[in-house]
């Protein structure tokens, strides 16, 4: 069963002016849907073509580069735009800000560290805010890949995460990745990343 690529859940100007209608654009109709196009061709006609997107991305390391890159592509960017809202920003809900106070004294050591992992992930990654053992923890990966993957260093549930690919914000931004991450807390779905915590 081919992938597709998911519709938005606002439209390409509705996070504005943090995150621009011309950005948006071509990161979720070109850039993500060339991850589902190449998905599809790596797994056409191969024993992995009925496999779900979570069950490729689990065995990315056993599969190809190919699935790898492209299924952590396809993967990460459906969870990257369900973690946006034009009604985001603000504080998480009480569990969730009572948990990210327990694990890093504050909300605001906490939005530091995650950008720390944004800034130094050296040339394109992620970064991450994942539950492990039940713990809450900040990591990075490179390119594509996902704290899921049987390739990462750190594995987890991600709850929220952001792509510091330079294809994300190089139209508004330019080079400067530490504006882009600060903007980036005026769009997250904290409803969404509690929801993830809970599940």
């Amino acid at each position: 069963m081919a992938f597709t690529l998911p519709a938005l859940p606002y439209a390409y100007n509705a996070l504005e002016p943090h995150f621009d209608e011309a950005t948006m654009k071509i990161h979720h109709s070109k850039h993500h849907q060339a991850y589902v196009d190449n998905l599809n061709k790596a797994i056409s006609g191969t024993e992995n073509e009925q496999k779900t997107l979570e069950e490729l991305v689990a065995n990315a390391g056993k599969i190809s580069p190919a699935v790898r890159n492209n299924g952590g592509g396809h993967w990460n960017h459906s969870f990257f735009w369900e973690s946006l809202s034009p009604q985001g920003g603000g504080d998480p809900e009480e569990g969730l800000l009572k948990n990210i106070h327990d694990t890093f004294g504050s909300f605001d050591a906490f939005k530091e560290k995650f950008n720390q992992a944004g800034m130094t992930r050296f040339g394109s990654g992620w970064a991450w805010l994942i539950l492990a053992d039940g713990k809450l923890q900040i990591c990075s990966t490179p390119n594509q890949d996902n704290p899921l993957m049987d390739v990462s260093e750190i594995k987890g549930t991600p709850l929220l995460g952001v792509d510091v690919w330079e294809h994300a914000y190089y139209l508004k931004y330019q080079n400067r990745r530490g504006d882009y991450l600060a903007a980036f807390w005026n769009l997250v779905n904290w409803e969404k990343v509690a929801e993830r915590m809970h599940a």
